[in-house]
């Protein structure tokens, strides 16, 4: 059950680790960004002594990213240990299981090389997605991976509004120059992930 944070994604800055979900057959992923202007945690999973020791040689952690409720994970006890200022999606601030430092909301940019997109129609208000670098798309639950290679949507019976949930799936497939996605639940697409967005948009159905 335990994460292994030293998995080096398609880039030199990106790690990540994960947990085997049996109820849905699939990994849920942590995603970890080493950046210039503090390391990035986005929906952190629980991290043993090894991992911590490893997020540590790395830099440690100065902000955690928070997708939607679902994803809090270990959220809280990585914030005690790390000091990292806490981001969540704006439009769940007045239910949110703990008190963020800040909220995001759709086109925000927490740093320079981060810009946010927000989910609606998802099964929380306002999920957020987060683009890198205006390359790596990293997701919470909206868009996932059942099978590798190929994306696709929460399903129907969790959406809160299966129209806007299309909508915004539709809107970042739009963003050409998306090479990968990293989705907090199922399998990672490291290249042509435009192409894969571009497929999952044009197969749904409203």
């Amino acid at each position: 059950m335990w994460g292994v944070i030293l998995k080096k994604l398609h880039r030199h800055d990106m790690f990540g680790w994960s947990v085997f979900n049996e109820d849905r057959n699939i990994d849920f992923h942590g995603t970890l960004l080493v950046n210039p202007s503090g390391n990035v945690l986005i929906d952190p999973l629980i991290l043993n002594e090894h991992d911590e020791n490893h997020l540590d040689s790395l830099g440690g952690a100065a902000h955690l990213i928070i997708t939607n409720s679902d994803h809090v994970r270990d959220a809280a006890r990585i914030l005690l240990f790390t000091g990292a200022k806490s981001w969540g999606p704006f439009e769940e601030k007045e239910k949110f299981p703990f008190d963020c430092d800040d909220w995001l909301k759709d086109g925000d940019k927490p740093l320079n090389n981060i810009e946010i997109f927000c989910m609606e129609g998802s099964k929380t208000p306002g999920e957020l997605a987060i683009l890198i670098d205006e390359n790596t798309l990293v997701t919470g639950d909206i868009i996932r991976a059942h099978e590798g290679g190929k994306l696709c949507m929460l399903p129907e019976e969790k959406l809160q509004d299966k129209e806007l949930a299309i909508n915004s799936i539709k809107r970042i497939a739009d963003v050409k120059s998306i090479e990968a996605v990293i989705p907090g639940d199922g399998w990672p697409i490291f290249k042509n992930g435009h192409e894969a967005l571009r497929e999952l948009a044009e197969n749904l159905q409203y």
